[in-house]
């Protein structure tokens, strides 16, 4: 019998589906309120946090939901380039060709930048993902790249995303004119135990999963096992469904998590 029919999901809401269950947990909704204080306010912006908490699904999902003829989105995440690389990327990804020169790559970003903003009134947002590798190099070069008319104004959003080191790389003194400049900086946390419980239910319900596919010290194990954080209570979830399928249960236990556990790790 296959699993998803055993346990009455229309797909299996833990693994990437062409269908994405965005679960709104309270971590979520503040990390959108703050992108959209950064949308109006525009400058620098950083969302750091730990391995599997969820940072690019957030920035993917508010991406999506904003409007192309009032933004231009362009993400990177070839945050290991140097500082040459990664202006000649920044200029391609602005549909430029790039100069053999820092400096002319200099230019025409920023003239791109400038067009967009005042002559089709689009805000660019350039996201730089995994910007705990970024080099200080280019982190001071940030700055001098978005400073327009002697720097009285913001026009384009610049958000670093990544490890919660991030924040440690920010705070050298050689960091500190970038710093100035952050408006928004947000560290997302590991989920809490009835946060966790309600994402294994909100992701079920997103899959029409009308039953109780996990008993109450499943749901507490899955918890203890994943530490809040939501990459493994996906994995632990998806491998508890298909040994619990192997056994033929409808209802999975604390003991089906454990050897799920015990599954991921040696994998």
């Amino acid at each position: 019998m296959d699993y998803i029919s055993r346990y009455g999901m229309d797909f299996n809401p833990f693994i990437k589906n062409s269908k994405e269950i965005v679960v709104e947990t309270s971590d979520y909704k503040e990390v959108v309120c703050r992108l959209n204080y950064l949308l109006n306010n525009k400058g620098f912006g950083i969302l750091t946090g730990g391995p599997g908490r969820g940072k690019t699904t957030i920035i993917r999902n508010w991406c999506n939901s904003l409007n192309s003829s009032l933004y231009k989105v362009i993400y990177t995440s070839l945050s290991t380039l140097t500082v040459a690389e990664f202006y000649k990327n920044l200029a391609m990804q602005l549909g430029l060709e790039p100069m053999a020169r820092k400096i002319d790559n200099f230019k025409i970003i920023q003239n791109e930048i400038n067009r967009y903003t005042v002559e089709k009134r689009i805000t660019p947002i350039i996201i730089i993902d995994e910007a705990n590798y970024i080099s200080n190099g280019i982190l001071n070069d940030l700055k001098m790249l978005f400073n327009f008319d002697m720097d009285s104004r913001d026009r384009a959003i610049v958000l670093l995303v990544g490890l919660s080191q991030l924040n440690n790389t920010m705070r050298l003194v050689a960091n500190e004119p970038l710093r100035q400049r952050i408006t928004m900086n947000y560290n997302l946390d590991n989920l809490s135990k009835t946060e966790s419980k309600e994402y294994i239910m909100a992701k079920l319900n997103g899959a029409k999963c009308g039953s109780n596919i996990f008993d109450e010290t499943a749901l507490e194990a899955i918890a203890n096992a994943s530490n809040g954080i939501p990459r493994i209570i996906n994995k632990i979830c998806d491998s508890s469904l298909m040994i619990g399928n192997t056994k033929n249960l409808n209802t999975i236990n604390s003991d089906i998590i454990m050897l799920a556990v015990n599954e991921i790790e040696l994998g």
